[in-house]
């Protein structure tokens, strides 16, 4: 009964059946005992680590700019395109993870051995007070806290936005005329795509849990969760203030200031040195990697081989705050390839051949019947999101881009504010 129970819990169960004789498998490293204050602190590796770590690095500052989206986009169509892309965006994680599972299955089966893997070993890091400190954190493993209190952040900045929105009510002639222009449509929509393409970092996340195979359906409980904090604040903002948005990018620029409003844009504020960790972590891999200090142990170290990429990466978020507009570039350019298109893609190369299909660690979801539905699914997301998010979304967010380029500034004290009016000169 136990070996039976071990091997359904393995990457491939028939395969580590036969091989370990139901003995534990390489890939399902013991989950560690939750009694110490530390243990429950900083060694993250379950299902539940891998939902917080999901839902609080979805959304982050782009919360903020979903109530703009809505003003380019029209209320209906911002609430679709947000259910849209979510569902989308779960989609291709399901794919990423699936990818994951083979990859290990392939190398178990050569003789590799995932357990003690160097993402799962724990050191105590250090917080600090700015996002350099990241490089103290050695790996997704390490996350657990973190994740918990940045979905906390998002939770009640989300929920500030909704309440503070229904309290003021709708301002003094508020207009809601979206859609206006096609240029405003596509650039909203592709904020929003840009929105649900946060799963750049699955692998990381997978990676990081003990057992990988229960990621599947992660991603999409997690954007369930999503779902209650974005569409509530987005809509609410939008009925309060309108077209109003379509120059305010911030929510928080419109909304009165008070000790609620302070405490979510610290809340904000802290919650983005969160994210920059967990998009940087897999960056910070590679360059170990390529220098050779992935397997150091001493985390002073890694933390001096971390410091020639998270110092560029801060000197470029001075130069150019990304925020509104740039958000929407970056996600038809870049987030539209690597989050939605080349995961479908990858899994349709992967499993082209009849073989590959059949001895495939996943084998298609209960509610995808056939191989078939799979490849005309994966082939609905790469032509989708190709033309309307990369085409059009890529046109659009562009040419929005540089109709506003010259409020953005090298190095601004404040971003797309407007300039200080000169003094009047006195006559005499």
């Amino acid at each position: 009964m136990l070996a039976q129970k071990q091997a359904e819990e393995a990457i491939v169960s028939t395969f580590d059946s036969a091989e370990n004789g139901g003995k534990e498998t390489a890939g399902n490293a013991e989950e560690p005992p939750i009694l110490s204050v530390k243990n429950m602190l900083w060694h993250g590796g379950s299902a539940w680590d891998a939902w917080f770590s999901c839902a609080s690095n979805q959304v982050a500052q782009v919360l903020l700019t979903l109530p703009y989206s809505f003003s380019q986009l029209g209320m209906l169509s911002g609430i679709i395109f947000q259910v849209f892309y979510g569902l989308v965006g779960s989609w291709t994680a399901y794919l990423i993870s699936v990818l994951y599972i083979e990859y290990r299955m392939r190398k178990e089966k050569q003789g590799h051995s995932f357990k003690n893997h160097v993402i799962q070993r724990t050191w105590t890091y250090i917080f600090g007070a700015c996002c350099a400190t990241t490089v103290f954190i050695p790996s997704f493993h390490n996350y657990r806290i973190w994740s918990v209190l940045g979905l906390g952040m998002t939770t009640y900045t989300a929920w500030y936005l909704t309440i503070a929105a229904l309290v003021h009510g709708q301002a003094e002639e508020v207009q809601h005329s979206g859609p206006k222009k096609l240029v405003l449509y596509f650039t909203g929509a592709t904020n929003i795509l840009y929105t649900f393409g946060g799963h750049a970092v699955t692998v990381e996340i997978m990676h990081a849990m003990w057992k990988p195979q229960k990621f599947k359906y992660i991603y999409l409980a997690a954007t369930l969760y999503v779902f209650t904090l974005t569409i509530p604040s987005a809509s609410a903002v939008y009925w309060a203030f309108g077209d109003q948005l379509l120059n305010h990018s911030n929510a928080f620029s419109l909304l009165p200031k008070s000790s609620w409003r302070d405490a979510a844009v610290i809340l904000m504020l802290i919650h983005q040195f969160i994210t920059f960790g967990f998009a940087c972590t897999p960056l910070y891999f590679v360059w170990e990697k390529v220098i050779g200090m992935h397997d150091t142990k001493s985390i002073c170290l890694r933390a001096l081989a971390r410091l020639p990429v998270v110092i560029p990466i801060w000197f470029l978020a001075i130069i150019f705050p990304f925020f509104g507009p740039i958000n929407s570039a970056v996600g038809a350019l870049l987030v539209s390839f690597t989050v939605y298109i080349i995961p479908a893609l990858a899994h349709m190369l992967t499993y082209r051949k009849a073989t590959a299909r059949q001895n495939a660690a996943e084998k298609p979801p209960p509610f995808m019947p056939s191989w078939t539905a799979m490849y005309a699914m994966n082939t609905f997301v790469v032509i989708w999101v190709f033309v309307v998010g990369f085409g059009f979304g890529g046109w659009a967010s562009v040419t929005n881009f540089v109709k506003q380029v010259d409020t953005f500034g090298l190095f601004a004290k404040c971003y797309q504010c407007k300039p200080p009016v000169p003094p009047l000169s006195s006559h005499h």
